[in-house]
């Protein structure tokens, strides 16, 4: 079993840095409004981005495969969280957008669920405690510069 490792350092109350084995640091914070100096993203946000990267790779990579020419790719995320304290999240809800000409909807659709059902860890955490939902679109342009490995 392969174990994964983090460092976490306080830099000054609640503002924290992390690094992972990457060796990235990314710094954690609270908002202003409860006396933090706002200087870095919330833990719960960057479960967020965690997922949006999992499955964002994931559906890039198995679009490339099947040579589908993106000449853009996003993911918008929304994520309803509990009332009371834990606030932890209830639903997620990812939109992926894809920019391009003569994208097939299957593929769109296989990419993703490819990365929901078998490849994203992320996705596959937190769908234990939650659901989540995916849409997606296409929107269709004319430009030359194609997303490649």
């Amino acid at each position: 079993m392969e174990t994964k490792k983090v460092y976490l350092k306080q830099v000054k109350g609640l503002t924290l840095a992390a690094k992972g084995e990457s060796n990235h640091w990314i710094t954690m914070d609270g908002p202003e409004k409860l006396g933090e100096s706002n200087a870095g993203v919330r833990p719960k946000e960057l479960v967020l981005m965690a997922l949006a990267g999992c499955t964002g790779s994931d559906v890039v990579s198995i679009l490339q495969k099947k040579r589908v020419k993106l000449t853009d790719f996003e993911i918008n995320i929304s994520a309803q969280q509990s009332e009371t304290h834990p606030k932890v999240f209830t639903q997620i809800d990812l939109e992926y957008v894809f920019y391009g000409k003569d994208i097939k909807e299957k593929d769109v659709e296989r990419a993703i669920e490819l990365s929901s059902e078998t490849y994203c860890g992320v996705s596959a955490m937190l769908k234990k405690a939650m659901t989540i939902n995916h849409t997606y679109r296409i929107e269709e342009n004319e430009e030359e510069t194609v997303i490649s490995a």
